[in-house]
């Protein structure tokens, strides 16, 4: 029996970090983007909407800074980082930002949401940690 959960782990332990990494980067990155898009109206970032602010004014609230600018913020981050993870340009940047952005969200937003933010910052910090893998822009400006 010891050898079979030897021979298991083993071949688990071949699993490239390549491939987790792409997915963590696009699970993640989509849960952020996802979020921002319901922030927006078309494709212009940089306007905050009437319903984005009502919730950073009654829901959201984020302390030391106006509604407006944490709700431009917001949804700058959600749109830009993603799309750096999607690709993996400036990886560990960018996770670092959305975790900083997890963090607010659960102790000042839904500190209630412990499962799902630590899920969250799971991800994040295995990027931040690890990087971005071999399928990345990361991996082929530093190979040069």
């Amino acid at each position: 029996m010891t050898r079979l959960i030897d021979a298991l782990l083993n071949l688990l332990a071949k699993i490239p970090h390549s491939i987790i990494g792409l997915i963590g980067r696009l699970s993640i990155g989509l849960v952020f983007w996802n979020s921002g898009r319901t922030k927006v109206d078309g494709w212009n970032i940089f306007h905050v909407n009437d319903k984005t602010l009502f919730l950073f004014q009654n829901e959201y609230k984020v302390p030391l800074l106006p509604p407006e600018l944490a709700a431009l913020s917001a949804q700058v981050a959600e749109h830009v980082l993603p799309v750096l993870l999607f690709v993996g340009l400036a990886t560990r940047f960018s996770a670092l930002g959305l975790l900083i952005m997890t963090l607010v969200i659960e102790i000042f937003v839904y500190p209630g949401a412990y499962v799902l933010h630590g899920t969250w910052a799971a991800v994040l910090l295995m990027l931040i940690k690890y990087g971005p893998g071999k399928l990345s822009l990361d991996h082929l400006i530093y190979r040069r």
